[in-house]
């Protein structure tokens, strides 16, 4: 018999915009952009420099380092796939260079989060694409 256990949604591997980002996880890498024009730091990718609306944006790769910004404990879901998780974590994360982007904690407990903990990057793995988890350092 198959298993039928709910899965996680998984990211348009197709989208113009991000399907480099999503490459690059397959790697393990958390890639970004930044603005060879102005450096502007650019997250989400996309086809123009949100800062001086240049073009010219070069793809570079985190350390994958950072500090949460904010977080919120969802106890509650309506997905089938995060509904077996609850508790669970949802942050927003700001690398060490520069960009914040919105995951999932893993590692600790509610009780244990706070607003300036350290943390680094995992990868939670699937078949096409990596997505990019954080546990405390």
């Amino acid at each position: 018999m198959a298993d039928r256990s709910p899965t996680r949604p998984l990211p348009n591997l197709s989208e113009l915009d991000t399907a480099e980002f999503w490459r690059g996880t397959q790697a393990n890498e958390f890639r970004y952009q930044q603005c060879a024009n102005c450096d502007t730091i650019v997250w989400h990718p996309r086809a123009h420099c949100t800062g001086c609306v240049n073009g010219d944006l070069e793809w570079r790769v985190s350390a994958g380092a950072g500090v949460v910004y904010t977080f919120s404990v969802v106890r509650q879901s309506y997905h089938p796939f995060f509904r077996s998780q609850v508790p669970y974590i949802v942050a927003l994360v700001d690398l060490d260079e520069g960009p914040r982007f919105l995951t999932n904690i893993t590692g600790t407990t509610p009780e244990e989060m706070d607003v300036g903990m350290r943390v680094q990057i995992v990868w939670e793995e699937h078949e096409e694409v990596h997505i990019p988890l954080a546990k405390p350092m």
